[in-house]
């Protein structure tokens, strides 16, 4: 039996204290079960911004979509993640993985590291977090015990062993970094690498007690009622995709609101994909899909 699904909104911009409490309230009247907060200079710093998220509303989980480890000592992770699981009541998810715009480390002085580094440190924080957070003396406590719910975000076979282990939401971004363009910027998988991808964390997570819930972010959703010629335009924009792929691909949303929702169940009958996140700049777009869906 599939899981119901579960929507999320991942917030990217701060103008000032009350534009940031009326999004938050209106995605909460959009029905949006997640607010959620990325981790890259220039942005929001995410943990005071989902206090002020939770403060802001009444029924929302709130959540890091992703944080980046690399910016992150263990134990002081462990503390924020605490401080704010207590702060919002325990409705915190923490979202978490190994970054990948080099620059941000280079600005704030941290090291970059090869992908393997990247992964151990992630795989270390991971580990300390469980442990810090799992024990009776930890201060101060979060609410949710032994730590909110794990999310990890990833590709590579590493990263989704890693997940299979740790994680009770799996989720998949569907990009990767575009060749022969600076690093940080994303190209989409096409449909086929996302179902391998998916299919190897099953086989990784076979053995699990209890399966995770799987999570996929959709880069765009773009309302319209000619769906071949919106995807020959992204296919223009040489985005890895072409387009036949593009009417395909989990990670975009295109059509009137009513095929965009029979295309969600599609896609959680074929890939398991039940938590979907978009970004806030669709916050309105997508609210009449989520009106279709809520509740199935």
């Amino acid at each position: 039996m599939s899981r119901p699904f579960r929507f999320g909104i991942n917030m990217l911009a701060l103008e000032d204290r009350e534009s940031w409490r009326q999004k938050c309230r209106r995605a909460e009247e959009l029905g949006y079960d997640v607010l959620l907060v990325p981790d890259h200079l220039g942005m929001p710093a995410p943990f005071p911004s989902l206090i002020a998220a939770a403060e802001a509303t009444e029924h929302p989980r709130v959540g890091t979509f992703v944080l980046n480890a690399g910016f992150w000592n263990p134990a002081l992770l462990a503390r924020e993640v605490a401080t704010t699981d207590a702060l919002t009541g325990g409705r915190l998810e923490l979202g978490l993985g190994t970054g990948y715009v080099r620059a941000e480390h280079e600005s704030a002085g941290l090291p970059w590291g090869s992908p393997g580094e990247r992964v151990d440190h992630l795989t270390r924080t991971i580990e300390e977090l469980d442990r810090l957070l799992g024990d009776d003396g930890q201060a101060p406590r979060p609410v949710q015990r032994p730590r909110p719910p794990l999310l990890i975000g990833g590709n590579g076979p590493r990263m989704l062993r890693l997940t299979a282990r740790h994680a009770e939401i799996a989720a998949f971004t569907g990009g990767r970094q575009s060749p022969g363009k600076p690093e940080g910027v994303l190209e989409l998988l096409p449909a086929d690498e996302v179902a391998a991808s998916v299919a190897r964390y099953q086989e990784y997570a076979a053995g699990r007690p209890e399966p995770a819930e799987l999570n996929i972010l959709v880069q765009q959703v773009l309302p319209t009622d000619d769906r071949r010629a919106v995807a020959r335009e992204i296919a223009a924009r040489g985005i890895g995709v072409d387009e036949e792929q593009v009417l395909d691909v989990p990670t975009l949303l295109i059509g009137t609101p009513a095929q965009m929702a029979e295309q969600l169940r599609e896609r959680r009958e074929r890939y398991g994909f039940s938590y979907i996140t978009v970004l806030d700049p669709f916050l309105d777009a997508f609210a009449p899909v989520l009106a279709e869906l809520r509740g199935s």
